[in-house]
């Protein structure tokens, strides 16, 4: 007899190695250091579908937002999303060269915080206290728990822990909560194997 409380979970459509909300949208373009990156956000539904994955979205809302994938307002929201991601991009990768962020891109944030802030509220739940997002139809409901990710990590004591995967074809971007902060890979599972693996070859092949 089935387990009734055995939920089947579908898989995932992204890759969540960062271990915060913000790095893991600009890990959605994938292969940044070659010649031919690969965008894994190429639709509205594509977007939907990291908004499951990382709960920004519940199934309804999600099935709800989806009805107009194809809309002007939704791909308007699409382009502010890709563009968001650039500049969550370029100020992570400024911090980590300890350079300023680019203003350009800090505008970008600052754009999306100020819609976020219109359409937020606090709320409390147990006597604990969080963000919750009202309009939750807007196409452009999505960025906002993205843009307040992104300003939560950099005005925190976390920053310093920002890293880029070590793989030279990879570059992932990761919060290092390790014990001594000293993690080199976006994922043991993908990174970190692949290149004990390489090396591995590399030495059998010296050896032989």
């Amino acid at each position: 007899m089935r387990d009734r409380n055995h939920v089947r979970r579908k898989p995932l459509y992204f890759e969540l190695t960062a271990g915060v909300l913000c790095l893991d949208f600009v890990n959605t373009l994938d292969d940044r250091p070659s010649s031919q990156p690969k965008e894994l956000i190429n639709s509205y539904l594509d977007l939907l579908h990291f908004g499951e994955d990382t709960k920004i979205l519940d199934p309804v809302q999600g099935r709800n937002l989806s009805e107009g994938y194809a809309s002007a307002p939704a791909q308007r929201a699409l382009k502010q999303a890709l563009a968001l991601r650039e500049a969550l991009f370029a100020i992570f990768s400024a911090i980590m060269r300890k350079s300023p962020a680019p203003p350009d891109a800090l505008d970008t944030l600052n754009q999306c915080l100020r819609a976020a802030a219109e359409h937020s509220q606090l709320v409390e739940s147990k006597r604990n206290f969080s963000w919750n997002f009202v309009d939750g139809l807007s196409y452009e409901a999505i960025l906002w728990p993205i843009a307040h990710s992104a300003a939560d990590l950099l005005v925190s004591d976390q920053l310093q822990f920002v890293r880029a995967c070590s793989a030279k074809t990879c570059q992932w971007f990761f919060l290092d909560t390790s014990k001594n902060h000293r993690r080199r890979w976006c994922s043991m599972k993908l990174c970190g194997n692949r290149t004990k693996v390489q090396r591995f070859y590399v030495r059998q092949k010296k050896t032989a």
